[in-house]
């Protein structure tokens, strides 16, 4: 890459991190975000970048600073609005106070990469960034993964929380919908845990080509395409839904809609001082709780139709 670029320095809630980077990749020519950054000293945290992103803007199309500047700003109280009239607080968002920097160019993507390590789900899921060489332990389902501009890199918790529900609860053989699936790493899990059939649906068209690199990278076969809930014609065993708390809430009777008599879903995205507003959805559509499972903040359900 020739041409300089552009360092955004964006203060935020933590808890907002993926969701705000999802924005970035919908909106701008974004190479890569990095969260946080740690340094250490005698085993000790001496300082942290928790709360502010760094996002690294390509400069193909020789933006002026102050027009890539505008255009952010703009982006951004659009987004703020959007979530503050779906009724999270501006503490929820944090200040979203930004700089922007043209930077010389530098092999900043490689920089990038370094910040990403193997994750490990559970004791038997991996998640391995697709630059990194990796020997899975036996029996441990390894997903080799290029996150790309998808939302869902298997480091998040909100992710994490539904892969713990497809290892505990699906079963081989079982029919799985993906609904919002971002990179696909959630139908991927499917897919390597024994479902016979995978079909994942996001309303961002920019995402249906990552998830294809992906399953063909991990050797399953699913179907991808753009879609949302209400759209699907077809009834699933087990549903997956990794999406902001409010939208759960919007389309849970779509979700109960494309669940066969018996089936069982998890719902992610959920902070848990907004489970309360899931909580009434899935009641109001008459879905029994199965288990409610914790990760720092956020919190899932696993719901049963009956």
């Amino acid at each position: 890459m020739d041409k300089n670029y552009f360092e955004l320095r964006l203060k935020i809630n933590p808890e907002m991190e993926d969701i705000i980077s999802e924005i970035f990749f919908d909106n701008f020519d974004c190479e890569g975000i990095v969260l946080a950054e740690e340094a250490y000293k005698d085993l000790e945290l001496v300082s942290s970048t928790e709360g502010t992103l760094r996002i690294f803007l390509r400069n193909d199309s020789n933006s002026m600073y102050e027009d890539l500047k505008y255009d952010i700003e703009n982006i951004l109280d659009l987004y703020r609005a959007e979530f503050i009239s779906r009724g999270l607080s501006e503490e929820d968002l944090g200040s979203w106070e930004f700089e922007l920097e043209e930077k010389q160019n530098e092999d900043w993507s490689q920089k990038w990469k370094e910040k990403w390590d193997v994750t490990h789900v559970t004791d038997k899921i991996a998640v391995v960034p697709d630059w990194i060489d990796y020997s899975p332990k036996k029996n441990e389902i390894m997903i080799k993964l290029e996150p790309g501009c998808a939302f869902g890199t298997g480091t998040h918790q909100t992710t994490q929380l539904c892969m713990k529900a497809l290892e505990k609860y699906m079963k081989p053989g079982y029919r799985v919908a993906d609904v919002g699936m971002g990179s696909g790493i959630l139908s991927i899990l499917a897919k390597k845990l024994g479902a016979s059939y995978v079909y994942g649906c996001d309303n961002d068209e920019t995402v249906i080509d990552v998830a294809r690199e992906n399953s063909a990278k991990n050797n399953v076969e699913c179907t991808f395409e753009v879609g949302t809930a209400d759209k699907i014609n077809d009834k699933f065993d087990f549903v997956v839904a990794n999406i902001l708390h409010f939208v759960l809430a919007e389309i849970m009777g779509d979700l109960k809609n494309i669940m066969k008599a018996g089936a069982l879903m998890s719902l992610s995205g959920i902070l848990y001082e907004k489970r309360d507003m899931v909580i009434e959805a899935y009641e109001r559509e008459g879905l029994e709780l199965v288990e409610e499972i914790q990760q720092d903040q956020w919190t899932s359900f696993v719901v049963k139709k009956r």
